[in-house]
C-alpha cells in the first residue's frame, strides 16, 4: 500500500551540537538530569524558541496594559472638570438614561419655572439648610428638615438624605418669588463700604447715606425657606466654573453684588482682581473678575436690547442709530460655553426713542419707518431664543433670566423730577406699582416670549419683590461729596432704577444660587434612585 503520509519540504538547516547523554542506566535521577541539561540547555533547539516567544508575549502584555493605565489618567485628569465625586465612573455609564429626566420644559407662569440639569459637585451643603429667624413656615415638613440637619449625630446619613430628600421636594412646588420682606438684624453679606468693585453710583454708603435701615431686610418666601447665601460655599460650588450675567445696568447691578459677595469670602482680597485692571465699569465692554485660587470667572457683558446696536448712513451722510432687531449681539460666541449665563432687557425698551419706533428698529437692510414696541421686543427675543436653541448646551450650562425690576419714580420719570427719597419700604399693596398700567408692559412681555423657548431656563422673576423696595434705590445718594449745586442735581434726578449695594441684588444672588443648589441635589437624587434599581 503506498504511503500517503505527507512530505516535508527540505532546507538548509545549520548543523548544531547536541551535547552527548551521559546517562547511568541504574540511577533513574541521572537519567532526568542529563535530559534536562541536553534538551534545555541554552543550545537547545526547545529551549531558545520557547523562552523567546514567552518573553516577547509578557513583554507585549504588560506594554499594553501600562499604556492602558496611562491613557485612563489622563483621559480623568483632563476631564476633571466634568466630575468631582468618586461616582464618577459609575455616573458617565449611567447618565445617558438621566440625562433628561430632570428637565422641566418652561411654562413661564405664576407658579411654574424651568430648570436645567446641575453636573454634579463635591460640595456638602447639608449646613445651608437652616431656618433663618422666627417666620412661622406653612410647610412643617421643610422646617423639620431645617432643623435637624445639624443636630442629628445619631440619624448619621440615612437622616441627612431624608432631610435633603424633604427639602428638594418642598422647593419643587414652591414658589420662592411668593413671599414678603421681613426685617433681619443678621450682620450683612459683606459690610457696607468694603467692596472696591462696586461702581459709585450704587455704593449708596460711602455716597453720603447715613440710614442703614434699607440693608436690613432679607425676603422670605412663603412656602419654603432659602438658604442664606455662604459665600465659601458658592466659591466651592462654582469652582473651575464661569459665570456671566448679559444685559442692562441693572445686570451690572447684580454682578457687582455677586463679585463682592464672593470677594468677601476670599482669606486674601489681592486674589481677586479684574482681568484688565478697569476699576469703573459703566462704559460699553465685557469686564471679568477673576477668582484664580478657585479658577472662577465672574463677568458682565453690556447688551441692554440682547440684540445688537446698530448705525446706518442717513440722507445727509451722517450717522444715524438703529436696533438691528435680526441679529444677536456680536459678544455672543465669546460666552456660549459657560456654565452659568443670566440674561436681561427691559429697562431701555421704556425709552422714548424705543417706545415710539419711529425710524429705529431695523431689519436686514430696511429700517422700518415706524414699529410698535411691543412688536419690536418679540421680535428681538425671538432672536435671542433662537441662538439659545442652537447654541447652548442645557447638560452643561444652566441659563437664567432674570426678570423686570421696577422702578420707583413719582411726581415724574427719570428724566423729568422723579423722586423715590425714602427710608421705608412700601407696606400698604395699593401702593405698589401697577402691571397693567405700565407702558409698555414689559413683564407680561417678558413671559409671553419666554413660554416660547425649548431650551431649559429658570425665569428669576423679581418683579414682585422689587415693586416693595422704594426704600433701597440710590436715590440722590449718586456720588461722594457732593456740592452744593451737585445736590441740587441730584435732588432733580433722582436714580429710583439702580439699587444701593449691599442691598437688593443681593437677594436675586441668594435665589439663584438657592436654585442652583436644588437642580444639584435633584440630580444627585435622581442618580442615586437609577443606581438603586
Amino acid at each position: 500500500m503506498e504511503d500517503s503520509s505527507p512530505i516535508l519540504p527540505t532546507t538548509n538547516l545549520p548543523k548544531r551540537a547536541y551535547p552527548s547523554l551521559k546517562i547511568d542506566r541504574n540511577n533513574g535521577n541521572s537519567i532526568m538530569n542529563e535530559l534536562k541539561r541536553s534538551l534545555f540547555s541554552p543550545t537547545s533547539v526547545i529551549r531558545r524558541p520557547t523562552f523567546r516567544n514567552k518573553q516577547r508575549s509578557l513583554t507585549f502584555l504588560y506594554s499594553f496594559t501600562l499604556i492602558l493605565l496611562f491613557c485612563t489618567i489622563v483621559f480623568v485628569f483632563r476631564n476633571s472638570h466634568i466630575h468631582q465625586s468618586s461616582e464618577w465612573l459609575k455616573n458617565m455609564l449611567k447618565n445617558r438614561e438621566l440625562a433628561y429626566a430632570d428637565r422641566i420644559h418652561p411654562h413661564v407662569s405664576k407658579n411654574s419655572y424651568a430648570f436645567v440639569p446641575s453636573r454634579s459637585n463635591a460640595v456638602n451643603l447639608n449646613s445651608d439648610f437652616k431656618n433663618h429667624g422666627s417666620h412661622s413656615i406653612k410647610n412643617k415638613t421643610n422646617d423639620t428638615m431645617l432643623s435637624e440637619g445639624k443636630n442629628n449625630r445619631n440619624g448619621g446619613k440615612s437622616m441627612a438624605k431624608s432631610n435633603e430628600k424633604s427639602w428638594v421636594e418642598t422647593m419643587s412646588k414652591c414658589d420662592i418669588f411668593d413671599g414678603k420682606w421681613l426685617k433681619d438684624d443678621s450682620p450683612p453679606l459683606y459690610e457696607p463700604g468694603s467692596c472696591p468693585c462696586i461702581d459709585e453710583p450704587f455704593n449708596c454708603y460711602l455716597n453720603g447715606r447715613a440710614d442703614n435701615a434699607y440693608q436690613k431686610f432679607r425676603w422670605q418666601p412663603n412656602h419654603c425657606n432659602i438658604p442664606r447665601l455662604d459665600g465659601r460655599k458658592m466659591l466651592k460650588f462654582l469652582k473651575r466654573k464661569r459665570i456671566v450675567y448679559v444685559g442692562d445696568s441693572l445686570n451690572r447691578n447684580m454682578w457687582e453684588s455677586m463679585v463682592c459677595l464672593l470677594r468677601n469670602s476670599v482669606k486674601d482680597k489681592s486674589r481677586v482682581f479684574e482681568a484688565s485692571g478697569r476699576i469703573e465699569f459703566k462704559k460699553e465692554g465685557t469686564y471679568s473678575f477673576l477668582f484664580p485660587d478657585y479658577n472662577l470667572s465672574v463677568e458682565y457683558i453690556r447688551s441692554a436690547f440682547l440684540v445688537q446696536e446698530w448705525e446706518v448712513l442717513g440722507a445727509n451722510g451722517t450717522k444715524k442709530e438703529t436696533l438691528r432687531l435680526d441679529l444677536v449681539d456680536n459678544s455672543y460666541d465669546t460666552y456660549k460655553d459657560a456654565d452659568v449665563l443670566v440674561f436681561n432687557t427691559g429697562h431701555w425698551w421704556t425709552h422714548q426713542k424705543t417706545s415710539e419706533g419711529k425710524g429705529y428698529y431695523q431689519e436686514g437692510n430696511h429700517v422700518h419707518s415706524k414699529m410698535d414696541v411691543i412688536e419690536a421686543f418679540h421680535k428681538a427675543m425671538n432672536t435671542w431664543t433662537k441662538w439659545i436653541e442652537d447654541n447652548i448646551n442645557p447638560m452643561k450650562t444652566f441659563v437664567f433670566f432674570r426678570g423686570y425690576s421696577l422702578s420707583h419714580f413719582s411726581e415724574g420719570e427719570w428724566d423729568s423730577g422723579g423722586k423715590c427719597d425714602t427710608n421705608e419700604p412700601i407696606k400698604n399693596d395699593k401702593d405698589l406699582v401697577q402691571l397693567d398700567q405700565l407702558h409698555p408692559p414689559i413683564p407680561q412681555m417678558l413671559e409671553k416670549s419666554l413660554a416660547k423657548i425649548k431650551t431649559p431656563i429658570f425665569y428669576l422673576n423679581v418683579t414682585r419683590m422689587t415693586n416693595y423696595r422704594k426704600d433701597a434705590h440710590p436715590s440722590i445718594y449718586r456720588k461722594p461729596n457732593m456740592s452744593l449745586d451737585e445736590k441740587r442735581t441730584f435732588l432733580r434726578h433722582q436714580d429710583c432704577s439702580h439699587w444701593c449695594l449691599p442691598g437688593v441684588p443681593d437677594s436675586w444672588n441668594q435665589l439663584l444660587f438657592a436654585k442652583l443648589m436644588w437642580s444639584h441635589k435633584q440630580r444627585q437624587l435622581q442618580q442615586q434612585s437609577y443606581r438603586n434599581r
